[in-house]
């Protein structure tokens, strides 16, 4: 069977209930291994069986619960259809995708219209499709036309909806406000006491502008489920159908008819709509982190044809192209550069402020901004593949997941509304049999408090506007958390087991000392030196260049140069014999090297590799080489011990060099001389002691203990498969990333808690304060749209925090 991925986005859910029950009807379908379904980004996660299921099997279930599934529309420029057989195949196979509405192909206009599933399909995997076919396709450029994002069509629809409702309900709340003692000196227009009219101005909001409500409790209670929508449709309906009781009784009565609550289900609903307005502009900002990554993007690319230069959108740049670079443009696709050098702009993704020169055969990184040279690079990575899109697609997941606490407030939200019902109909008897025996009106008006009061709106909302908030602003920090689950986790972490090189330290050794001997000056050793090493493909070698190119110290060619394994290397330079390597290549050449014995055993012990260099079969000195710590190592190991967390070093180097690293970081506790498969047992054996373990690394070697920790970490400076293999990636290689992502984990959830507080605090204090007469309607109203907003306002306070 054939598993897949399909991302809806959904439409009309409105509380936790409402996504609670989309959730449980897709997990009903036969063939649907998982369904996630997050309110705030109005999105559904689910992973089924394509050969028991069908995409479109899937958007009618969530149809017939009650919802909506958002469509768009795709239009492709097509090339290469000579007769209505070419048309019609391309329409036919474009139906196939999954994902695909429909599909509609103009031979004479050489275009097709596709409407599709929004998270489903790309137009990337559409234009795929027709070129498998045999044909071309790129989108139709619109010029100035936008097309409207769904949620500010929403946020539209709710403005008119509310400006509607708001100028029909201000006579009604006139009348309202007229009524009370020490309102007594207001002016109320006679017209406004009469019931009709009131009637005539309520009636546009309880069935035109509370329809939505309507129809969202009749499709959940057919459901054999209940929302939100259940209890304002209850609660308003109450109200209004009592008034039109009372005003039928006043016919022929002289008088005002008094006690009517027309103005309390027009108000309500006024007010309940505004609440919505303020929660769709509030979720629109939660989710801007998404926003600003998707603008570092480039639109277009210039590539070679030939020897002409044609601009394109970038998503028709295929691997291999050759993309040109002029100064100061960004780079659009991740790739290889092939002609030029240049200083480029990499900060948007590595957080490096300072630009890396790059020169031919160096890879550049899509949407980083070329500073100065003109440059060609040959396409490695593009569209989906691309490291930008790789961030985006990271910071997705990790909005769109769930967090283990979340689907507490699930269960608890699914079965709140029934309770919340059954409350109000206990209210409403206690108060028509015993506290004010025989006043229906009294006992309506409790009723109806409690259940507007209880709408569990901020109960939904309290966890994944925080975790969208949350790892919104981290991902702006390059730490990019691939779900809920692991935001979650990360702020229990007590052991950090960080990885040596690459991690700790810089990963490339560096030249740390030089030490002439005889009549040899430092400029002639190292000159000798580095001449000899530039035809080795060694590292120590290249750190012997890199150091001479660092002091300036120009190389010359060599002859006759000859690799000796496992001991160094022999060559002729200037017409002397020059050699490079350990003491036994010194003892194979009878060298005496016995002076510097003192000073070889000190810099080993200190973990550095020394090499020792001879010119004419005389001892030149030697070069210590070491792979010395980031800068901010120590600075970032030092904030995790004052956070309370143990932080151990692991390493498959030898035990007198993982100590002297773990020296020089401020680490005590050391794991030397592991293997690579060695390296997940040993976070085994820390969690069987109950620690909960973070494991950072950055290479292949270390993605077995990244699986295996209850938090991997990936450097994002080292390998695909470290990252692919770990819950966090930090895309700086500086270690206080390890330090702020915990951070961050534990703001999160401080926030999460705070929102479920409230949100729990306010129904649990509000339902009895309601039940007890207490609260008029409105207010109650005015309340839980407020408490809503409150908790999405306090989940985007995490977007100003500062690491």
């Amino acid at each position: 069977m054939t598993q897949i991925k399909s991302n809806l986005h959904i439409t009309g859910m409105t509380c936790a209930a409402c996504s609670n029950r989309v959730e449980k009807g897709l997990m009903k379908l036969e063939g649907v291994d998982q369904a996630s379904v997050n309110l705030t980004l109005e999105q559904a996660t689910i992973f089924y069986n394509e050969d028991e299921l069908s995409l479109k099997d899937i958007e009618k279930k969530v149809e017939d619960l009650g919802y909506g599934v958002v469509a768009k529309k795709a239009e492709l420029e097509l090339t290469g259809m000579t007769c209505a057989a070419c048309s019609s195949r391309v329409e036919r196979g474009l139906q196939k995708v999954n994902g695909v509405q429909s599909a509609t192909v103009n031979l004479a206009l050489e275009q097709g219209t596709i409407h599709y599933t929004d998270g489903a399909v790309t137009v990337e995997e559409l234009i795929e499709q027709v070129e498998k076919l045999g044909y071309g396709a790129r989108q139709k450029q619109s010029g100035d036309k936008q097309k409207k994002d769904h949620r500010l069509v929403e946020i539209q629809k709710q403005q008119r909806r509310f400006i509607l409702s708001l100028i029909l309900s201000l006579p009604l709340l006139w009348t309202m406000a007229g009524h009370f003692s020490f309102t007594q000196w207001m002016y109320v227009p006679e017209i406004l006491m009469n019931p009709w009219v009131q009637m005539a101005l309520a009636t546009p909001v309880q069935f035109y502008i509370g329809k939505a409500f309507y129809t969202g409790a009749y499709k959940a209670l057919k459901n054999g489920s209940a929302n939100m929508d259940v209890l304002v449709a209850l609660g308003t309906s109450a109200a209004y159908f009592y008034s039109v009781y009372l005003a039928i009784q006043s016919i022929g009565m002289p008088g005002h008819t008094m006690g009517l609550y027309f103005e309390t289900s027009a108000v309500l609903i006024t007010l309940i709509v505004l609440g919505k307005l303020f929660e769709a502009k509030a979720k629109g900002r939660s989710s801007e982190a998404i926003k600003k990554l998707m603008g570092l993007q480039a639109k277009t690319a210039v590539i070679m044809k030939g020897e002409n230069e044609i601009e394109v959108p970038i998503e028709e740049v295929k691997i291999e192209d050759i993309v040109v670079v002029r100064p100061g443009e960004k780079i659009p696709v991740d790739g290889i550069i092939t002609e030029g050098s240049s200083a480029i702009d990499e900060s948007m993704i590595t957080g490096e402020s300072i630009p890396a020169d790059k020169a031919a055969g160096d890879a550049v990184i899509g949407s980083t901004i070329n500073k100065q040279g003109f440059i060609k690079l040959r396409a490695s990575k593009v569209g989906k593949e691309t490291a930008l899109s790789q961030i985006i697609q990271v910071v997705e997941q990790a909005q769109g997941s769930k967090a283990p606490i979340q689907r507490q407030a699930d269960k608890i939200s699914g079965i709140f509304v029934p309770i919340v019902v059954g409350i109000a109909l206990v209210t409403f008897a206690v108060w028509l049999l015993f506290v004010s025996p025989g006043e229906v009106a009294s006992a309506l008006e409790a009723t109806i408090a409690v259940l507007v009061i209880a709408c569990p709106c901020a109960l939904g909302l309290a966890t994944p506007t925080s975790i969208m908030a949350g790892s919104g602003r981290s991902a702006e920090y390059g730490i990019l958390f691939k779900g809920g689950a692991h935001l979650e986790t990360t702020q229990s972490v007590d052991t950090v087991v960080l990885d040596k090189t690459g991690t700790i330290t810089k990963g490339e050794p560096v030249v740390t000392e030089v030490k002439p001997f005889g009549a040899f000056s430092e400029h002639q050793l190292m000159y000798f030196a580095a001449s000899a090493e530039r035809g080795s493909e060694h590292p120590l070698a290249k750190s012997v260049v890199k150091g001479a190119e660092e002091k300036e110290i120009k190389t010359s060619s060599v002859l006759d140069f000859k690799s000796v394994t496992g001991f160094g290397i022999k060559a002729i330079v200037d017409g002397k014999e020059v050699m490079v390597g350990t003491r036994s290549l010194m003892r194979q050449s009878h060298i005496q090297y016995e002076q510097l014995e003192d000073d070889i055993l000190a810099l080993e012990h200190a973990g550095k590799t020394v090499m020792l260099t001879a010119v004419d079969q005389q001892l030149a000195g030697l070069i210590a080489v070491a792979d010395t710590i980031k800068e901010t190592s120590k600075e970032a190991i030092t904030r995790l011990h004052q956070a309370g967390i143990d932080v151990m070093m692991i390493t498959g180097d030898n035990e007198r060099t993982a100590q002297s690293i773990a020296k020089q970081a401020g680490i005590t506790q050391v794991i030397a001389e592991v293997l690579p498969e060695g390296k997940a047992d040993e976070i085994r054996k820390l969690q069987k002691q109950g620690k909960v373990v973070a494991m950072v690394g950055d290479g292949i070697n270390d993605a077995p203990a990244l699986a295996v920790a209850d938090i991997g970490m990936a450097i994002g400076t080292g390998t695909d498969v470290a990252m692919e293999a770990a819950d966090i990636t930090l895309m700086h290689g500086d270690l206080n990333r390890i330090a702020d992502a915990i951070f961050m984990s534990r703001k999160t959830m401080k926030n999460i808690k705070q929102n479920l507080f409230w949100a729990f605090g306010y129904n649990t204090l509000g339902i009895p304060i309601a039940a007890a007469g207490l609260l008029a309607p409105w207010v109650a109203g005015a309340a839980m749209a407020f408490s809503s907003v409150s908790v999405v306002l306090n989940a985007l306070r995490l977007q100003r925090i500062k690491l």
